[in-house]
């Protein structure tokens, strides 16, 4: 088990690798520490704690941890406390999820083609980029069917 100050910087690592794929800073940080929570879950006050930051900052980086899925709510009988908990399929729902995100890219992407034209080179860039969405849309369900069939 690593000690305080080496969990502190892996979680600091993995969040930064979190944000640099477009994460906004304090989300990364509050998914990385509840990623490397023991036990699985964290109240906000050990959030804010293990991260040094205060409770607005916490709950800003939960809300939309909350809003995807990928972090559940929950309180004990007789609790007061807030415990928050990565879901453990948190990853598979995120990917899974992001069909309605892929469609508007690959609709993006036939506006430009349908305003450039495949002749120019602007216009073909966007026709590549319409496949690839497209291909993703296609191949995405049947990945993540192999996936989960693969976890049984």
């Amino acid at each position: 088990m690593p000690d305080a100050e080496e969990l502190a910087a892996f979680v600091e690592r993995y969040a930064e690798a979190l944000t640099l794929a477009g994460w906004p800073r304090m989300m990364s940080r509050v998914f990385a520490r509840l990623m490397a929570a023991e036990g699985g879950r964290s109240t906000a006050a050990e959030l804010s704690q293990a991260l040094g930051v205060g409770a607005p900052a916490i709950s800003g980086g939960i809300k939309p941890l909350l809003q995807l899925g990928l972090v559940t709510r929950e309180r004990e009988p007789g609790d007061r406390r807030d415990y928050y908990r990565v879901q453990e399929d948190a990853w598979f729902r995120a990917v899974a999820g992001n069909d309605a995100t892929l469609a508007r890219w690959q609709e993006a992407s036939e506006a430009g083609v349908r305003l450039l034209g495949t002749d120019t080179e602007a216009g073909r860039r966007f026709e590549e980029t319409r496949r690839f969405f497209a291909f993703l849309r296609e191949e995405l369900p049947r990945l993540m069917d192999r996936w989960h069939d693969a976890q049984r």
